[in-house]
Formats: structure tokens, C-alpha cells, sequence
């Protein structure tokens, strides 16, 4: 059996500030283990649970040198392989080559979500919205979509309870989610205890694999696929200009169609 890992730091136990997840600040090195511990964890659950290929993706943008490479090399779990410093929601090489399920560890609520614990999708900055066709997604919804191009099916996902909660509402009941916090707000949650958040994951990961004829069927979008962005600012839409397949609808909404997500993702991103 053949898994990829997904990894954010935003959903977390403890972690409720962007001190805590942007590279450069004394929070940020501490929480850097709390981070690795839980793909540790859930590394752990996939193995046990007879998972032959772990593929685990550092997801998070920490910011410079550290963009993608959040985790602490000399505490990686063994009996998987890590992927660093690679574009987020780029890399499809496991899924190409056939992968059987895809995991989200330390996931997070989508933008305007009061629960949740540094919701944001994408970009904080430059983004607030995004769509696939008429239905709003978060991160984990955009992964999950890019996912299903391959046919491979998002079958668990962990971070707060906000998360559990827009998961299970885009991808079915069937998800096997591990909540690890509960937001209080933006900036405040209450917290499993790390040991308890890595004890919980490693056991719903197991739980996940092993339920194969309950996993959620892959989340494939019918073509044609728009992929459209509510940007936070007027000039954020100059970047667009020129990408072959994006169209400029307005001052802040930028969208591609294409016959597949992937595709309408791949112009969206790039130029050519």
C-alpha cells in the first residue's frame, strides 16, 4: 500500500500564532518539533496499519530558507521518505506513478472560518476565497481535488475541530479525522496535550488504512473545472495578466477553466 502525507503546521496541538509557524522567531523553532512529532505520528499509524510506501510533503511555508522544510531532519520517523522544499500543491510525482490514499496532517480551516485556528487559504496575504467550480474550498479541498485527478482518495485528515468539520462536509462522513484542538477563536484554542494529539493521530491513521471498503470515494470534480480566486487586493490581479487559460474577471476574481482541476490548476500557477 502506497500513502502520501500531506503536512501543515497551522493545525497543530499548541500552535495558535504566526509567531509559532513563520521561520525566524524563537516560537517557530520550538513548535518546528511539535510539527515533527506529528507526522511522526501518523507516519507510525501508516506503517502499522501495512502502508509498504510512505511518501510524507513538508507543506508549510515557514518563509525563506525554511519554505517547505519545517522539520527537524535528525527526528524523522524512519521507514518513510520526505519531501522538501517543493512549490505547495505541486507535486503529483506519488500519485502518477500510483498511490493508494492520501493523509492531511496539521490542517486548517479555510479563510472567514471563526473557529478556526489561523484559517487562512493559500495565502493570508494575498488571498481571501477561492472556488472550484461553484463550491468553496479551503487547502485541504484544493489537495484533495488535485488527488482525485489520479483517482486517489483523501481518506483522513487532523488539525482542529473547524477542519474535522469542512472535510467531512466536502468529502463525506467517511474521513477518518483526528481533532487535536478546538478554536476558541483565531488566535486561541484549547489543546490536546502533544503525547495525547500524537497518540490520537497515530491510532486514526491505522484506523484510516485499515478501513479500506470505507474509505471515501476520490474527489474528482467533472470537467470542465474553473478554479476562481477572490484575491484581497486589487493589485494582487496584475500577477495574472498574460497566464495562457486566466482570465481576469474583476478587480479582485481571477479564474481558469480547463477539462481537469489539475489542469486549471497548472495554468492558474503557471506561465507559459
Amino acid at each position: 500500500m502506497r500513502v502520501v502525507i500531506f503536512c501543515d503546521m497551522e493545525g497543530i496541538s499548541c500552535i495558535e500564532t504566526w509567531d509559532q509557524v513563520n521561520a525566524g522567531t524563537a516560537l517557530y523553532e520550538e513548535c518546528r518539533k511539535l510539527y515533527t512529532d506529528e507526522m511522526n505520528a501518523a507516519v507510525r499509524g501508516a506503517r502499522a496499519a501495512g502502508a509498504t510506501e510512505v511518501v510524507v510533503v513538508d507543506c508549510h511555508g515557514a518563509g525563506g530558507a525554511y519554505s517547505f522544510k519545517s522539520f527537524l531532519p535528525s527526528q524523522l520517523e524512519a521507514g518513510a521518505e520526505y519531501v522538501f522544499g517543493y512549490p505547495w500543491a505541486r507535486y503529483i510525482e506519488a500519485f502518477e506513478k500510483g498511490c493508494d490514499a492520501v493523509l492531511f496532517v496539521g490542517a486548517h480551516a479555510m479563510a472567514g472560518t471563526p473557529d478556526g485556528v489561523l484559517c487562512h487559504t493559500v495565502s493570508t496575504e494575498e488571498w481571501h476565497n477561492a472556488w472550484i467550480n461553484d463550491t468553496l474550498v479551503g487547502e485541504s479541498g484544493i489537495l484533495a481535488a488535485i488527488a482525485g485527478c489520479w483517482d486517489v482518495p483523501a481518506i483522513f485528515a487532523s488539525g482542529d475541530e473547524a477542519t474535522c468539520r469542512e472535510v467531512k462536509a466536502l468529502l463525506g462522513e467517511e474521513i477518518v479525522t483526528a481533532q487535536v484542538k478546538q478554536g476558541l477563536g483565531r488566535y486561541t484554542a484549547r489543546n490536546l496535550a502533544p503525547q495525547d494529539a500524537c497518540s490520537l493521530i497515530e491510532m486514526r491513521v491505522a484506523q484510516a488504512l485499515s478501513q479500506r471498503a470505507n474509505w471515501p470515494k476520490p474527489y474528482k470534480v467533472a470537467g470542465p473545472v474553473t478554479f476562481r480566486v477572490e484575491l484581497a487586493t486589487p493589485e494582487r490581479a496584475s500577477s495574472f495578466i498574460g497566464r495562457e487559460g486566466v482570465r481576469i474577471e474583476g478587480p479582485r476574481m481571477v479564474s481558469a477553466t480547463a477539462d481537469t482541476f489539475w489542469e486549471a490548476w497548472d495554468h492558474f500557477w503557471y506561465r507559459h
